[in-house]
């Protein structure tokens, strides 16, 4: 368990630690013997400089200072080369690993159900899979390696000193653990704060992705000014916070500057004792005073990847959240649906968002390639249907069974392979138009994506594209009309090929003629399927084999079209008589 509320624990580092970094072994050897080397060429340069001051104040050749400086430029040179590989190095794992987590954080948030995206913005979502994951780009890059390598060459260090003088070594271990216990003492007040920014800062970029995502509506409703007032007081609350973090960055940071400078005093003194009472040579004196000041580097590298680490603490702790979180909706036991019809059960179906039930009771039966008209005034549960037959949702009482099957019972892909649902509002991705008809599936042969947008009269259209399928198209299909766009997605359901199709309000947005064009498409489309109508209009409910009238989540009427047509007492009828769309809107 962990220790400190909101603080991961060791074991939760060291998961991430092996699920995303230990992988990339060739890259954390290399990384490693760079490091190494990069340490003995700094251990090493000091020594060459205390040479050359030494042999300076004696009568030995000049040649063996020429010698001296030649070797120590060589190893200044290779040391930077080596800085600059083992930089490239550091950031290119960096990326693999970062990439890789925001992959699976990705396809994480992917598998879990419609209550949780309904409850959390795209701009919160893209914050939490994007922003706490660049926070990690650090810890991951090289923390451990780094970290090793500079407690080794702060071990290094003190161990050559000691070697120099057991005193000077002696000091200058005390003031490594004077340093590291006041970095340490101090980080603990900042990593809650970390935490509390990164929580203020996803809500800011959900209000941000939100409100952009609408911004016609505020507009054109005059929401400007209150949209303002939420940015504002975002901002109030964030100030506070980004205040916090910033004091305990610069209270880490000042703290340093004076235990540094302390230090150097240290080194002073001793050296300045020492050398007065002959115990070592200037080119020593120099030594002591290098290797103090080289010994400040691996404290302050130390301090900044404690400093990464409570970011990436607050940051670790978000994405172990988010990890914990489990799909209401899973995979069943993987029984296979048949090809072709679905016949269609729904049996006794009660099901609601929260505690108050949408739907009550519902029972609704089709026969394989039976076509089922659902109507009813918005908010009656009819989209609902839709959504529990995709498996968006699970009903809390009942089941909903497709050919016999309870459709818990097998794989999701396997539903939503076989079940297609048409709604009114398309996305159009960003994208090519073979892209954005066959979401990637390379199988799907382009002949078959050219006939059926031909069926579905769209050879105009796409024999105007310049580049055929390849043409790309902008996210949210701004380059093609409401019609086309309707078209397209009637597309997408002909080359799935499912059993099961569900049409929700699907032509409410084309004018008289395309809707007209639609209507053989939408035939050829019924054929040998089973079909859920959704729709206020009575050209589409004329398709009808079977009638479901809804009313505040329950079933008043329900039966064959021709049936209820023709008799004058049902609700039907009058629904006929007085004009669909008014009885329905």
């Amino acid at each position: 368990m962990n220790k400190q509320a909101g603080t991961p624990s060791v074991n939760h580092r060291y998961s991430m630690l092996r699920s995303y970094l230990l992988p990339q072994k060739s890259s954390l050897i290399l990384l490693t013997i760079l490091l190494f080397v990069s340490i003995g060429l700094q251990l090493v340069n000091p020594q060459i400089i205390r040479y050359f001051i030494d042999t300076a104040q004696s009568d030995k050749p000049l040649e063996l200072l020429l010698y001296a400086a030649l070797i120590f430029i060589g190893f200044s040179l290779v040391g930077q080369v080596i800085n600059v590989v083992a930089t490239y190095v550091s950031e290119n794992l960096a990326w693999r690993t970062t990439n890789k987590l925001r992959g699976d954080l990705a396809e994480h948030c992917l598998k879990l159900d419609m209550t949780f995206h309904k409850s959390n913005t795209s701009g919160s979502l893209i914050e939490r899979v994007d922003g706490d994951v660049n926070a990690l780009a650090n810890f991951f890059s090289s923390f451990l390696i780094h970290l090793a390598g500079n407690l080794i060459l702060m071990i290094g260090i003190i161990v050559l000193l000691f070697r120099e003088n057991i005193w000077i070594g002696a000091g200058m271990l005390v003031f490594v653990f004077f340093a590291m216990y006041v970095i340490q003492w101090i980080r603990k007040f900042a990593a809650p704060v970390w935490q509390d920014w990164r929580g203020v800062n996803a809500e800011f970029y959900g209000f941000i992705g939100e409100h952009l995502e609408g911004t016609e509506d505020t507009r054109a409703n005059g929401a400007s000014g209150f949209v303002m007032r939420r940015f504002y007081s975002l901002l109030r609350r964030m100030l506070p916070l980004r205040k916090k973090a910033f004091l305990g960055f610069a209270s880490m940071w000042i703290t340093t500057i004076i235990v540094f400078a302390l230090g150097n005093a240290m080194a002073f003194a001793i050296s300045a004792f020492l050398w007065k009472s002959g115990s070592v040579t200037i080119g020593t004196v120099y030594l002591i005073f290098f290797y103090t000041e080289l010994l400040a580097k691996p404290i302050e590298k130390i301090r900044t990847q404690i400093e990464d680490l409570q970011k990436a603490d607050a940051s670790m702790q978000r994405i172990r959240e988010l990890f914990g979180l489990q799909p209401k909706i899973q995979d069943g036991q993987g029984v296979p649906l048949p090809d072709g019809p679905l016949a269609l059960h729904i049996d006794s179906v009660t099901f609601g968002y929260d505690e108050k039930p949408t739907l009550q009771g519902i029972d609704i039966e089709l026969k394989p390639g039976e076509v089922l008209g659902l109507l009813g005034r918005t908010g009656s549960g009819k989209t609902t249907i839709g959504r529990l037959l995709l498996r968006f949702y699970d009903p809390q009482q009942g089941s909903v069974k497709l050919s016999g099957i309870d459709i818990r019972d097998c794989k999701l892909a396997e539903v939503r392979d076989k079940v297609a649902l048409v709604t009114q509002n398309i996305e159009i991705m960003q994208g090519t138009v073979r892209d954005n008809l066959t979401f990637y599936n390379r199988s799907i042969p382009d002949e078959a994506i050219e006939e059926v947008l031909r069926g579905l009269g769209l050879k105009e259209w796409f024999d105007s594209l310049p580049d055929g399928l390849n043409t790309r198209l902008d996210s949210g299909g701004g380059s093609l009309s409401a019609g086309e766009a309707q078209l397209l997605a009637f597309a997408r359901v002909f080359l799935n090929d499912p059993g099961l199709v569900i049409l929700d309000e699907a032509s409410s947005r084309l004018d008289p003629l395309t809707e007209h064009r639609l209507e053989k498409a939408v035939d050829k489309l019924l054929e040998e399927r089973t079909c859920v109508i959704i729709a206020h209009r009575l050209a589409t409910i004329q398709r009808a084999d079977r009638i479901v009238i809804l009313e505040q989540g329950r079933i008043v009427e329900a039966g064959e079209r021709t049936k209820l047509a023709s008799d004058p007492e049902s609700r039907f009828s009058r629904m006929l008589a007085a004009g669909l769309e008014e009885v329905t809107a």
